[in-house]
């Protein structure tokens, strides 16, 4: 048996089915206390728009989930690996499959192959599911959770420049030439003193004039604190579509092909991408942390649950998967701020925490 990667087929169900049932039900009390305390944040909100009843409250919930359970899944997957191990050294099962021959990394590889199951799992749901619902859910915010209209594409609140003016749209949805506004204002300033503010329930792009048109365009003078209606608006003409649709990109919104897309077309037009370089590199990274769980966690399964160190070992394991998460906000931020490389600040907390676990394992157990 030490020549096997795997225990026994029994074994190795045993400790998958452990594994699994405890992540997944961490995992489902956690989205059920954080959804509730989230929903009784956001209600009020959402019942403030006319109209909006139950049936908006249970849409916004279906929305949320989503994020909740692909923000909370590694930490499902450390808390379920510590809760696994620790019950089965309480049990004497780690004592009793070492006594069989095991090693530490035998005893594990039951778990990091469900683990990477996980893995798969998540990023196809990340793909699938979370960055839908994650545009969704910022267009329906956009518009303070009122009708969204149903175009493809959307946006919510960029800002462009017009010259020594800005411009906001609530709702930025289609591409090309087919651009539609929505919730529009245009802040007007001379000498960087507002004047001005025009504000329009909707707008789109006028392809023969190449410039923009707003309807039902109301007019605030800041100097005089008077409102009048002007109608149609025409405004600007140095404006391209393209800066509205690329104004903001949400990378959590997006999949990995469309993420890569949109900074492909980010960098034709000469603008920087490194931090949404980090956000492409860290769809696949940030999955993968929960194949680190089972090691930084593994400190727990292993010393003698009667020797008294067996809390003490939990708290290390904990320690441990908590401080990876930590590193790697702390190096996406840098990237962010173009200390490191896109790259770099993705993937190096998963190779660090990997070489310390890894090291962890060997000195106490190996």
């Amino acid at each position: 048996m030490q020549f096997d990667f795997f225990p026994s087929r029994q074994i190795s169900w045993y400790m998958v089915r452990l594994f699994l049932t405890r992540t997944f039900a961490v995992l489902a009390l956690l989205v059920v206390v954080l959804q509730t305390l989230d929903l009784l944040g956001q209600s009020g909100d959402i019942l403030s728009y006319p109209g909006n009843g139950d049936a908006q409250l249970w849409h916004y919930v279906g929305l949320r989930v989503p994020q909740i359970v692909a923000r909370f899944l590694p930490f499902s997957v450390l808390l379920g690996t510590l809760i696994m191990l620790a019950s089965l050294n309480q049990n004497s099962e780690i004592i009793s499959m070492k006594a069989a021959g095991l090693s530490a990394h035998q005893i594990l590889a039951p778990l990091i192959a469900a683990a990477l199951g996980v893995v798969l799992v998540s990023y196809a749901f990340n793909e699938r599911v979370v960055a839908r619902s994650t545009a969704a859910l910022s267009a329906w915010q956009a518009v303070d959770y009122g009708p969204v209209p149903p175009n493809s594409g959307i946006k919510a609140n960029p800002w462009v420049r017009d010259g020594n003016n800005l411009v906001t749209a609530a709702i930025v949805a289609g591409r090309g030439t087919a651009v539609q506004l929505r919730k529009v204002e245009i802040f007007n300033r001379v000498n960087n003193s507002l004047t001005t503010i025009v504000q329009a329930p909707k707008g789109h792009y006028d392809a023969a004039n190449k410039s923009w048109l707003l309807e039902d365009a109301r007019q605030f003078d800041v100097a005089r604190g008077t409102e009048r209606r002007v109608g149609t608006v025409r405004f600007g003409h140095a404006i391209r579509p393209d800066q509205f649709t690329l104004a903001k990109v949400d990378p959590d919104a997006m999949t990995f092909s469309e993420l890569r897309a949109a900074i492909s077309d980010l960098r034709d037009a000469g603008r920087p991408t490194a931090e949404l370089e980090g956000s492409l590199w860290h769809k696949l990274s940030g999955p993968l942390s929960a194949l680190l769980m089972p090691i930084l966690g593994s400190v727990a399964a292993f010393g003698l649950a009667r020797s008294g160190q067996l809390f003490v070992r939990a708290v290390l394991g904990m320690a441990l998967g908590f401080a990876y998460f930590v590193a790697d906000n702390f190096s996406l931020a840098m990237g962010n701020l173009g200390a490191y490389p896109p790259i770099l600040a993705a993937w190096a907390p998963f190779f660090l925490f990997l070489l310390v676990g890894e090291t962890v394992l060997f000195r106490t157990e190996e």
